[in-house]
């Protein structure tokens, strides 16, 4: 026995399903404002970029690389000369 469908029913569906469309909308709307806000406000801020922050970072494990070869160095030069202090 199949039913008929009911043209009430369809309606609701096709309503609840335009109501689901809409709020997806309005959530990508939000995050898009809440997003240039946010952006907005960092960029009035002294803050750097990732892309800074680690061009930084890997400048100063270099540098500290560096440093230590340097210290080595010194250290052996010295016990050359007998400064072992």
């Amino acid at each position: 026995m199949n039913q008929p469908r009911s043209p009430i029913f369809d309606d609701l569906a096709r309503l609840m399903n335009d109501a689901a469309g809409v709020a997806h909308g309005v959530r990508r709307e939000v995050e898009t404002i809440a997003k240039t806000q946010i952006e907005r406000l960092l960029s009035t801020m002294d803050v750097v970029t990732r892309e800074e922050f680690e061009a930084v970072r890997e400048m100063a494990l270099l540098a500290r690389e560096e440093n230590e070869k340097l210290s080595q160095r010194i250290a052996e030069l010295e016990a050359k000369l007998g400064k072992g202090d």
